[in-house]
């Protein structure tokens, strides 16, 4: 995924020519997403930056304005709280604000999630804050092809986006079409289909649902996996088809639990698919704390096949007799 990353910010930066990029670090590459940036087009479009969030997406949101697409790039997402407010009352609020004569093609790019012990101030997902704006693109892919897709979409476009990379992905393998392959927005992605049971999954938590379908195959329970891809917009038609055919839904999300993007989705197939469900939905999600830094304290809390399993084999049981009884 890393270098899937880094074609699609070398491909884009050849196609247009004012494309910018600038952030913490950038020239050394310390994720080698930005890898050889810097050699191949020089400090006047990759620059290193002070560890000033609030300059950083200040200096992104004047930049798109003025006319240069601008790849913002901060690292881990906890910093995007120390930048919030170009990211929050700015880039998300300015096209509105201007009648839709301010453009804003603008990409933050920050790592989520735990699973390599960098401690609670490294670890969140932040999502669930990005999409309550309503401003703002939120963008998490889950494989090289998807990531490379979604970015070049992003860099392309003129509304701001926030591309959220999954730590534990940046070395996954997979296969990336070749030529100029572009992902849409608001498209979710099946990655498994099955009759009995739909759990969708974001970010790094497809690969746990895939693994958990691998399980429950051998089980006899069909379950079907659905990437939302993005957040926002998000594809509610493919969700709530998904859970009309199996009748029963499981969301796997690495944000906390409160207010979680698994909150959000769960919401809307109550509101749209009711009828059609036919046990409990399930949120596998984080505890409302922060991740601590020892390795196995970290594991207990997140999202992970067993879980996706245990819950899945639940549902596929539950009835209202014996749950009455």
């Amino acid at each position: 995924m890393t270098q899937a990353i880094n074609q699609a910010y070398l491909e884009e930066m050849e196609r247009d020519p004012r494309l910018i990029l600038f952030g913490e670090d950038v020239e050394l590459s310390i994720f080698g997403d930005t890898r050889g940036l810097h050699a191949r087009f020089g400090a006047a479009r990759v620059r290193n930056t002070p560890i000033s969030e609030a300059a950083l997406t200040g200096m992104a949101v004047g930049a798109a304005m003025a006319g240069n697409p601008v790849i913002c790039h901060l690292m881990f997402s906890n910093f995007l709280y120390t930048g919030f407010d170009a990211i929050a009352n700015q880039a998300a609020k300015l096209r509105l604000m201007t009648g839709g004569q301010a453009q804003l093609p603008v990409t933050f790019v920050a790592a989520i999630g735990g699973g390599t012990s960098t401690a609670a101030q490294h670890s969140d997902t932040p999502y669930p804050l990005l999409m309550n704006l309503g401003g703002l693109q939120v963008v998490v892919p889950a494989t090289p092809a998807d990531a490379k897709g979604l970015l070049k979409s992003a860099l392309r476009g003129l509304n701001p986006t926030v591309f959220l990379i999954p730590r534990t992905r940046g070395g996954v393998m997979g296969e990336v079409p070749e030529g100029d392959q572009l992902v849409p927005f608001g498209q979710a992605r099946v990655h498994r289909s099955g009759g009995d049971v739909t759990v969708v999954a974001i970010g790094a938590c497809v690969t746990h649902a895939l693994a958990a379908a691998e399980t429950l195959a051998a089980q006899n329970v069909a379950a079907e996996v659905v990437d939302p891809r993005t957040l926002a917009p998000l594809d509610e038609a493919t969700i709530v088809a998904s859970v009309r055919k199996t009748g029963r839904l499981i969301v796997v999300d690495e944000a906390r639990d409160r207010c979680s993007a698994a909150s959000h989705i769960a919401a809307v197939v109550a509101d749209t698919a009711f009828a059609s469900l036919r046990a409990p939905i399930r949120r596998i999600t984080v505890p409302d704390t922060s991740l601590p830094y020892a390795p196995a304290l970290e594991r207990a809390l997140m999202p992970d096949p067993a879980k996706i399993v245990a819950a899945a084999l639940d549902l596929v049981a539950w009835s209202p007799t014996e749950r009455s009884s």
